[in-house]
């Protein structure tokens, strides 16, 4: 019989579902078990790909070109697999469903009601994501804060899968527990409420993850097993930790697995944490620093910076910075502010690299295109990615062709020397406004060129890489580029989209873009060969 863990959260967002799912995952797979983990997210939206990223957080892409929820990289980062379509869904998806399927009398003419079709597809599609992944646990995380109307029809397919199967589905309630710096002391009772409120919908917590700053004591405990219905045993500290790969071995102190089993009543099959702990140690024990800049546009929230919105990037350069032994100092750069202060870019120069990670838009870009002009003059170590590689093409235009007037027609629609311009299936996409899941979404091959930094990396002819753009490099324009001194390392297949560019060692230590994502395959356990030749570049800069 297959198993069932459903992860809901208490309190407020952003307490750590997702880290605490995937750590779940990770300490069970080791355990020996197959493990796969789902992401239900209660917005309405089909996918998370029309949401912007100030107020989502980075939209992670799935080789399959599903665009998710980015609890869906923690997952695959942590169980270092390639997860598909059947590990997410959201309210719109399943409703859409339902609705398709009653326009198509599926449902034999009878009354389709909210309770319980919608909860009965949720259960469907929670069952057929376990059998797909061949998964013999399987994890679920449902977005949202227990007590909001959003997640209640979620929670009550949960509750019918437990009334179901009562010995194969356990729950985890991950909550908050706050310390008022003016009160001093740790307070539970917002927990307590979110425990009754998850009794509320029918469903009693079998584990009570309790995140803090610092590591509960034994006294909250103690009120939270006599007041929320669980074990001593089974309230797990989960206070604040500098890196998140250190979260499933802290629950591994409390004998979390173990619990789990014996709830689940699975026999164990032994335990081998050896190499995750391994890579722990190298993070904890890193001291050098290694600088890096982030230049982005969407990191402003208000008064607030939102590093969510490139997790992957910022968690693809730790990869490769701790396997090098040294501690990434991370530091997130608006690009606008180089556009208001051109001269500012001259900053850029006290890092060891810089990248330019993916975006839409016109806001920022002239101030993109500075920082790269600075990066190719002053042979600072540079990776562009998606947005970053088609700016790279519009810097060198304009610089090494003189074409000062080279453009993006995303910026500039009828520009004089469209250098990057809209892929051509895209173009009726655009005018029907048919913008939803319609990019070039994806794993698709890349064949690299040989003799080029780029095929001495991947130490590969061929690559699988995923990708999320509506616009590419204008071939109109290649020869021109290259004649000029940009190298083209990688096209597609057909040799007809220019996947990667370069300079010749001797020109730049390190001047890599891509048109596809590279953060988001990168792992702790393997890090991303880009993101490790940038690593090692940066590491000699500094040496330098």
């Amino acid at each position: 019989m297959r198993k069932y863990i459903f992860v809901v959260g208490g309190v407020m967002s952003g307490v750590g579902k997702g880290v605490t799912t995937a750590s779940i995952a990770r300490i069970l797979q080791a355990r020996g078990f197959s493990v796969t983990a789902l992401k239900i997210d209660p917005y309405i939206n089909v996918d998370a790909g029309t949401m912007n990223p100030t107020e989502h957080g980075e939209v992670f892409v799935l080789d399959d070109g599903d665009e998710t929820d980015q609890d869906m990289g923690n997952y695959e980062r942590f169980l270092d697999v390639s997860l598909s379509r059947d590990n997410y869904m959201t309210t719109g998806r399943v409703y859409q469903t339902v609705i398709e399927r009653e326009r198509n009398l599926e449902f034999e003419g009878r009354n389709v009601e909210v309770v319980p079709d919608i909860p009965l597809e949720v259960v469907s599609r929670i069952k057929r994501a376990a059998s797909k992944n061949k998964a013999d646990i399987t994890i679920i995380e449902i977005g949202g804060t227990v007590g909001e109307y959003q997640n209640i029809l979620f929670l009550e397919a949960a509750r019918m899968m437990k009334t179901q199967h009562p010995d194969n589905v356990m729950f985890v309630l991950v909550s908050y527990l706050p310390t008022p710096p003016k009160v001093g002391e740790m307070k539970t009772k917002p927990t307590q409420y979110a425990a009754r409120t998850l009794n509320g919908a029918g469903i009693q917590a079998d584990i009570i993850v309790a995140r803090a700053e610092t590591p509960l004591d034994d006294k909250r405990r103690q009120k939270l097993s006599l007041l929320c219905s669980v074990s001593h045993e089974d309230v797990i500290s989960a206070p604040d930790v500098e890196s998140i790969y250190e979260v499933p071995l802290n629950f591994e102190e409390d004998k979390l697995s173990a619990r789990i089993l014996k709830k689940l009543k699975v026999k164990s099959r032994g335990s081998d944490m050896g190499e995750w702990t391994a890579m722990v140690k190298k993070v904890q024990s890193a001291e050098e620093p290694l600088r890096f800049a982030v230049v982005g546009k969407y990191f402003s929230s208000g008064s607030f910076i939102l590093s969510d919105v490139y997790i992957s990037v910022l968690e693809a350069i730790k990869h490769a910075t701790y396997s090098l032994s040294m501690k990434p100092v991370i530091e997130w750069v608006s690009s606008e502010e180089f556009e208001k202060h051109p001269t500012k870019v001259k900053e850029l120069g006290s890092f060891d690299a810089v990248i330019v990670p993916g975006g839409f838009g016109t806001r920022g870009v002239e101030g993109i295109v500075n920082v790269i002009t600075f990066c190719r003059e002053n042979k600072v170590p540079f990776l562009g990615i998606c947005y970053g590689m088609q700016l790279a093409v519009v810097e060198y235009a304009r610089t090494k062709l003189k074409l000062k007037k080279a453009n993006t027609v995303e910026m500039e629609p009828d520009a004089e020397h469209p250098v990057v311009h809209v892929m051509e299936d895209q173009i009726e996409k655009l005018r029907n406004k048919k913008m939803g899941g319609s990019m070039r979404l994806g794993a698709y091959e890349a064949h690299l060129k040989k003799g080029t930094l780029a095929r001495k990396l991947y130490n590969k002819e061929v690559v699988s890489e995923r990708h999320r753009h509506r616009y590419e490099v204008n071939n109109a324009y290649v020869e021109q580029l290259e004649e000029a001194g940009l190298v083209f390392s990688a096209t597609s297949p057909e040799g007809d989209l220019m996947e990667m560019l370069e300079l010749k060692k001797e020109v730049h230590p390190y001047y890599i873009a891509t048109q596809f994502h590279p953060e988001f395959t990168s792992r702790p356990l393997r890090p991303h060969p880009l993101f490790l030749g940038l690593a090692k570049a940066a590491k000699e800069r500094r040496e330098r």
